[in-house]
């Protein structure tokens, strides 16, 4: 397996606003994927590490907002952790 992500939560915040949360994992040395946050439109993106080793390097995101419902991560290789994306 390599990258895999989930969608955990879906709620309405505000309005045409949504909040959609969930976990990514990579393995076999990848280093990061496209998450389908199942949105419209994302206006804003976080990324979190998770794991009780300390990864030297920032996860980042790799598009421009507001973007479609899918966002590309860039990891560390083999670390896992948590998303929220926010957006119509």
């Amino acid at each position: 397996m390599a990258f895999d992500h989930t969608v955990d939560k879906h709620r309405n915040v505000n309005g045409d606003n949504y909040v959609v949360t969930g976990k990514f994992t990579n393995t076999d040395g990848d280093t990061g994927g496209t998450i389908a946050t199942g949105l419209h439109l994302v206006k804003h993106f976080d990324l979190q590490y998770t794991g009780a080793a300390a990864i030297a390097d920032a996860a980042s995101v790799n598009e421009n907002f507001p973007s479609d419902g899918s966002v590309i991560i860039v990891t560390a290789a083999n670390s896992s952790g948590l998303w929220k994306a926010v957006g119509a």
